[in-house]
């Protein structure tokens, strides 16, 4: 068999197991479930009985734990979810299963790490998004829905007041707190479940608009801070159909960390008086 012919035949494999072995639209539903519905438990009913009296600084730091477990849960399902669909925690398995490689051209489906310059146009587009949507968003979306307008004490720029700054100089376990939810956020935890678990299995209920379904359903998981939803969709569209279009969840993973390391460095500068 020559090079091109085994190529071919590798590729058709990849196609055959990427088309019969995906997700019934009621295994999509029930993993967004098990990820959304204990965010929503965790920032609408523990956080409300357990905050009550503290002050804002420790009120802020409260929620972040608690989303952090959340968001330490998701990574765990994803783990159970793996292993009980390939036995195994190989990285090679890891690899494989949640998209954790080069990306890959679209057309041949052969891997082309020149393809990872697109990173640099895609960085631009979220950080445009961000910018230029999200506080208009977040107003067309409460002023349709004023019930999921963003509560008194659940901004987290009530964190960032001059008197609080202040004590937030020298405390290292603040950072270690920051790098935790930033490490579990946008990488082990949302994007490895939603993009890693979910997105190469939709393919069988969603066609080529998986990745549109995945977005959408990445956007509504936000049950924790309702106010976003509309907000985020237009990145998560993006976070999702970079990682359909290059066969790579290195590409989402990447593009939804700056927000996990603008906040880093923001919290750096504060621990060190910096900011």
């Amino acid at each position: 068999m020559s090079t091109q012919e085994l190529a071919s035949t590798n590729k058709a494999q990849e196609i055959s197991v990427s088309t019969t072995d995906q997700y019934t639209l009621w295994q999509i539903l029930g993993i967004w479930l098990a990820a959304a519905a204990p965010m929503g438990l965790l920032g609408w009913v523990v956080f409300p009985a357990v905050s009550a009296g503290l002050a804002p600084l420790d009120a802020g730091l409260f929620r972040i734990k608690l989303l952090a477990v959340g968001l330490v849960w998701q990574f765990v399902l994803a783990m159970i979810i793996l292993y009980r669909e390939e036995g195994n925690f190989r990285p090679s398995t890891i690899s494989r299963r949640f998209w954790l490689n080069h990306p890959k051209s679209a057309r041949s489906g052969e891997t082309k790490k020149a393809l990872w310059w697109w990173l640099i146009p895609l960085i631009l587009l979220v950080a445009a998004l961000e910018m230029g949507l999200r506080s208009t968003l977040v107003d067309v979306w409460t002023g349709i829905f004023p019930i999921f307008a963003e509560p008194e004490g659940y901004d987290m720029s009530a964190m960032f007041t001059p008197e609080l700054r202040a004590q937030m100089v020298g405390d290292w376990g603040l950072l270690g707190l920051f790098f935790v939810l930033a490490l579990f956020n946008t990488f082990l935890g949302e994007e490895l479940l939603f993009r890693g678990v979910l997105l190469p299995k939709m393919e069988g209920v969603f066609g080529k608009w998986d990745w549109v379904a995945n977005g959408v359903l990445f956007s509504l998981y936000h049950l924790h801070q309702p106010w976003g939803i509309l907000a985020t969709l237009p990145a998560d569209l993006v976070f999702a159909f970079s990682g359909k279009r290059f066969h790579s969840n290195w590409f989402p993973i990447i593009l939804h960390s700056g927000q996990s390391v603008f906040f880093l460095f923001l919290i750096l500068g504060l621990v060190l008086g910096l900011a």
